[in-house]
């Protein structure tokens, strides 16, 4: 995980009047797991991640360091691009449970979507408890190599390299890696910010196993 990814996560929560108790309740996961992610000691997994930045109103931008109001930085001085270039080396990156990886791709700050780029190590899922999960936006991906299995609600769909997607996220979803190879592919979810936009800076905690935020991580059928 980058450095201070749990103590973003923590002070997003106090700063939000939450305890571990009422937040891991409204995600449906122990309070230790929480604990444990804000300390460092444990890797969340996609559906983890994705439900606990969005109860908190906490934007990818946050959640790898990156200051929202900057713009991408000029690379080696003033160039034809305008300095919209971030080098592959520079990518902020999150690594999750069971192989997992996000790396944020250059954005435009509050622009309208997450770009990233997503690797599923062989075995690696957004959920190893084999949950589906749902949020706000509208998915699009592009599968670069490798091969990953789509559960989207009650349809199981293989997805190989050259293959896209573009679904309503809020259906719920879930996808691994069955094969014996990496599995990459660029991932665009658009719609998040403004949910997060009409989010108050302090939200109580909504009744117990009612998650208020757009995240809902569902049992799998």
């Amino acid at each position: 995980m980058p450095e201070g990814l749990g103590t973003r996560l923590r002070q997003a929560r106090q700063e939000r009047g939450l305890s571990l108790r009422s937040l891991a309740s409204a995600l449906g996961v122990s309070a230790s797991l929480v604990s444990q992610v804000e300390m460092g000691k444990t890797q969340p997994s996609v559906a983890t991640l994705y439900a606990m930045a969005n109860h908190l109103g906490v934007s990818l931008d946050g959640l790898v360091g990156r200051d929202t109001h900057a713009d991408l930085l000029v690379i080696n001085g003033p160039s034809p691009s305008g300095g919209a270039v971030q080098r592959g080396s520079d990518n902020p990156a999150i690594e999750m449970e069971n192989g997992v990886r996000w790396e944020r791709l250059a954005s435009e700050s509050g622009g309208p979507a997450d770009p990233i780029l997503v690797t599923y190590e062989p075995g690696g899922s957004s959920s190893i408890e084999g949950k589906l999960m749902r949020h706000v936006g509208i998915e699009y991906a592009y599968i670069l190599e490798g091969e990953l299995v789509l559960q989207l609600e009650f349809d199981t769909i293989t997805v190989s390299a050259g293959d896209s997607l573009c679904f309503d996220s809020e259906r719920p979803h879930m996808y691994s890696n069955q094969g014996s190879v990496r599995a990459r592919g660029i991932w665009f979810v658009a719609g998040r910010q403004n949910e997060q936009a009409q989010l108050p800076a302090l939200r109580p905690s909504s009744a117990a196993g009612t998650p208020a935020a757009a995240v809902e991580v569902l049992r799998s059928r």
